[in-house]
């Protein structure tokens, strides 16, 4: 059975906020909680960065059901990946079952702050990869050392841990990446794109997995989706463009450094740039298509964003009209 997620942006939203509305989720009947990590917000309108690790501690104790995790979290500058280990052993040793490590290769917007020189892509895979061999390591709960291109890790051990380690979902949308993840980790997460691109990135990542031994067809795929749902295409079009600027960016964005300089570019943005990006309908039988959509494509965990401030009313409007329409495979 699939699940249909609640994105909790911090970008956005104050973590008290997202805290009730992500236990309004989980009572509509939303299966998981999916929490973004930032350091900045993308334009300073946006708001709010709040610490998205202390706050699923919080999730976890005030809800029974859903599983969550970060959405994604990138190892190697913030966080060194000795520390996302701990952090990820805590929470799913407290909450068995319920917590997964998302990863990614991260934005210099929230990874510049530590001053470390912000490298070109192929490094920051590169770094990811070593990431995810250290996390591995640690989560077996032996005395590990580890000296790679990126990453040192001296005589470490993790005491706190879970009875099995939480699964490792990988976030890309690029060919290569997809691959390696398929090889390296537990599943995988991208966002939505044309159809094309999307079943180039399954088979790719299928590879990898059959190349590691691995069952892809066992391998969680999971999609986020960013929609404006409102009471008009007119009023959706509009709080897309003012509350998700960025949205409208359909160039790469990973080594941009400050909310001002996005809050610039989102000057240029127009409704037209969100085609394919951003799902914009006041119909909810059309959000209804939309997801169902992805999950004939194959990804059993659908993750939805809606970008206007009406969060509240969007849970209930999902829960009433959006979830009773939704098949998923067996």
């Amino acid at each position: 059975m699939g699940t249909l997620g609640y994105a909790a942006m911090f970008e956005q939203f104050h973590p008290t906020d997202l805290l009730k509305w992500s236990r309004q989720a989980e009572d509509a009947g939303f299966g998981a909680v999916m929490a973004s990590d930032h350091f900045h917000p993308w334009t300073p309108s946006q708001g709010q960065a709040g610490f998205a690790w202390a706050w699923m501690g919080a999730l976890g104790a005030s809800t029974s059901r859903v599983r969550f995790g970060p959405g994604v979290t990138a190892p190697g500058y913030r966080y060194h990946p000795a520390i996302l280990a701990q952090a990820s052993a805590t929470l799913a040793a407290m909450f068995p079952g319920r917590f997964w490590l998302g990863i990614g290769a991260g934005e210099a917007l929230n990874e510049h702050i530590v001053g470390k020189y912000w490298p070109e892509a192929p490094t920051r895979l590169d770094l990811l990869a070593e990431s995810v061999e250290v996390i591995r390591k640690l989560l077996t709960g032996k005395a590990t050392k580890f000296h790679g291109q990126h990453v040192t890790l001296e005589n470490a051990r993790l005491y706190t841990l879970p009875p099995t380690p939480p699964p490792i979902y990988i976030a890309t949308s690029g060919p290569v990446m997809s691959e390696r993840t398929g090889r390296i980790a537990d599943g995988i997460i991208t966002v939505g794109a044309a159809d094309e691109k999307i079943k180039n990135l399954m088979a790719r990542f299928e590879k990898g997995a059959r190349e590691a031994g691995k069952d892809p067809a066992t391998m969680p795929r999971i999609m986020q989706l960013h929609v404006s749902w409102a009471e008009s295409h007119e009023a959706a079009v509009e709080q897309a463009v003012r509350e998700w600027p960025n949205g409208g960016m359909n160039f790469p964005k990973a080594d941009i450094r400050n909310p001002e300089d996005f809050e610039a570019m989102a000057k240029l943005v127009r409704p037209e740039h969100y085609e394919g990006r951003v799902f914009m309908s006041p119909d909810l039988d059309e959000h209804a298509a939309h997801i169902q959509h992805f999950i004939d494509l194959g990804f059993g965990e659908v993750y939805v964003h809606n970008v206007g401030r009406n969060q509240q009313e969007f849970i209930e409007a999902y829960s009433r009209s959006v979830l009773p329409q939704l098949r998923w495979p067996g």
